[in-house]
């Protein structure tokens, strides 16, 4: 179970919203990368950035500061002698282009969220082009997927959404609660379980983690097919520490069945 520190950018700065609201933004940073470093020294093997103005605009627009994060991570790679870490990035990705820079920028992984709700097409043409690079980021109320920021709810299952994605190619989902977004109200590890069996690939869970009770609630299923989580607001105030919580969930995954 691999826990991946949230990055959010909005104008330049980290911050973290509660529902996806931007007027309920908390500023933690004024300066992501040396963000990023920290949650490297803390353990972290993989980042997740998300460009908040980028997705609410439909088009990049935190892009120097994602590209200050990525030189800042092969600094550190190479003063720690460690292979390429692993960084992921979502929000205002509509076009290849855009996808093949980033990618050319060091990205590993770029998330597709609206886009492929609103643009199937896209995303398979994305998965096609960029192969093992294209996450699928679905962000669900109530089951039903929420697109433009999570400003509007689509009538689209996540589920069906899912298994349609998974045909495309995509290399992995990461499946939000928007409801528990932000709120660390705790994982909606039901929801997160009963998509995960539903497809092949790996999901990613997101949205509500608080402490370390959710992270070991999470272990106990990660053989459904959830690798990872997503923690956000919860290292951040200090409820989870990620150092300690990944070497639980370490423990925890080594640990053989009874």
């Amino acid at each position: 179970m691999l826990l991946i520190p949230a990055i959010d950018l909005k104008d330049g700065h980290c911050v973290r919203l509660k529902q996806g609201d931007m007027n309920q933004a908390t500023v933690f940073s004024e300066d992501p990368a040396a963000m990023a470093r920290h949650w490297l020294l803390q353990g972290a093997r993989r980042l997740h950035l998300v460009d908040l103005n980028g997705a609410f605009a439909g088009k990049p627009k935190n892009e120097s500061a994602v590209k200050a994060i990525l030189q800042m991570v092969r600094e550190f790679a190479l003063e720690n002698d460690i292979e390429e870490i692993p960084v992921q990035l979502g929000g205002g990705i509509r076009d290849l282009d855009t996808i093949e820079r980033y990618l050319d920028s060091g990205l590993s992984y770029i998330i597709i969220g609206t886009a492929a709700v609103k643009n199937p097409g896209f995303l398979h043409d994305a998965c096609g082009a960029f192969p093992g690079q294209i996450i699928v980021g679905l962000d669900a109320k109530d089951g039903k997927v929420a697109t433009d920021g999570w400003s509007k709810l689509s009538g689209h299952e996540v589920i069906d959404l899912a298994k349609k994605f998974e045909g495309y190619g995509a290399e992995a989902i990461i499946y939000t609660d928007i409801g528990r977004d932000g709120m660390m109200g705790g994982v909606n590890v039901e929801a997160t379980v009963k998509l995960a069996q539903a497809v092949r690939i790996p999901v990613i869970a997101s949205g509500g983690v608080h402490d370390i009770s959710d992270v070991e609630a999470l272990c106990a299923v990660q053989d459904e097919g959830i690798e990872g989580v997503i923690c956000g607001r919860s290292i951040y105030e200090g409820s989870l520490d990620l150092l300690s919580a990944q070497e639980r969930a370490d423990a925890l995954s080594e640990q053989p069945e009874e």
